[in-house]
């Protein structure tokens, strides 16, 4: 006959403090800095505020910019350890951004079609099989009008090749 085996029973651990520990895994669990700059140059055993002010930069902007001009806080906010991310940070937003809010792709799509077959009759293109969204002729104006704002040369080019044909 076999052995029965003996169950060790779960008991609670007394002697640890789950609240600390939950506030240890929350802590570790934070929103990683995603800027490359700051976080090269974070230090953890530091607070938040001494970080920033390291770097030169602010945590509270009402204390960094105070409305009655008290120089003692100016003074000692003079003080950047780490200069080097300043000039970083500066670099990195004076380059022209790569991304620009405008047009889907599949909107140009549209609107290129749209264009080709008909010029700028707005009418007929909403009788169009491809306005699937049943776009009325001024909805199909906007979106061509926003087309023209941020893609000039490409319209230029698509209404001289229609006016060609």
């Amino acid at each position: 006959m076999g052995k029965v085996r003996k169950k060790t029973k779960n008991t609670f651990n007394y002697s640890v403090n789950r609240k600390k520990l939950k506030r240890k895994a929350q802590k570790k669990a934070a929103p990683r800095i995603t800027c490359d700059e700051i976080r090269n140059a974070w230090n953890d055993a530091k607070s938040v505020a001494s970080n920033l002010a390291d770097m030169g930069l602010a945590s509270d902007p009402n204390k960094a910019l105070p409305i009655h001009g008290n120089k003692a806080k100016n003074a000692e906010q003079s003080q950047v350890r780490k200069p080097y991310v300043l000039e970083e940070l500066k670099a990195l937003a004076s380059l022209p951004s790569k991304k620009t809010m405008g047009i889907s792709s599949d909107m140009v799509l549209y609107v290129r079609h749209m264009v080709e077959n008909y010029g700028e009759n707005y009418k007929a293109m909403a009788r169009d099989e491809q306005n699937y969204y049943q776009d009325t002729p001024k909805q199909i104006q906007r979106k061509v009008n926003l087309y023209k704002r941020h893609h000039p040369a490409e319209y230029q080019a698509l209404i001289t090749s229609r006016t060609k044909q």
